[in-house]
């Protein structure tokens, strides 16, 4: 059996990836780590979310996705009210605000959209994730 030991990076897909490299650090504060081709029209951006990365790539005629597939980021419980109040208050739709109290990842969560439309959560994950 292949035994893996984690996650390297996700790969969201994006149209415009100088935009989406905004979106990314300037409203979720993630970390610009580079970009391939280096230039000013890069296929891949490359940032960090902790020690998580997450890789943009450019793919400008894919459909859009169900709400079902989406990235969770995850932020301390005493700064989720304003991490939420900060994506309203820079123009991020926030479409659902859940508090799950049971199953796998429990905590309070918030769910809204990126420029093109990909669906993105911030939680205050409050187990540790065991079923």
């Amino acid at each position: 059996m292949i035994k893996t030991k984690g996650i390297l990076h996700i790969t969201i897909p994006v149209s415009d990836p100088a935009r989406s490299r905004a979106f990314y650090t300037d409203i979720l504060g993630l970390e610009y780590v580079g970009q391939a081709p280096k230039g000013d029209n890069p296929h891949f951006v490359f940032l960090k979310s902790g020690a998580d990365y997450v890789v943009l790539g450019r793919e400008a005629s894919r459909e859009r996705f169900s709400d079902i597939i989406h990235h969770a980021f995850m932020v301390d419980g005493d700064a989720f009210d304003a991490t939420v109040a900060e994506l309203k208050a820079k123009g991020v739709d926030v479409f659902r605000e859940d508090q799950r109290d049971e199953g796998v990842f429990t905590g309070r969560s918030a769910y809204f959209h990126d420029p093109d439309n990909n669906a993105l959560e911030v939680i205050h994950l409050t187990n540790n994730a065991k079923a």
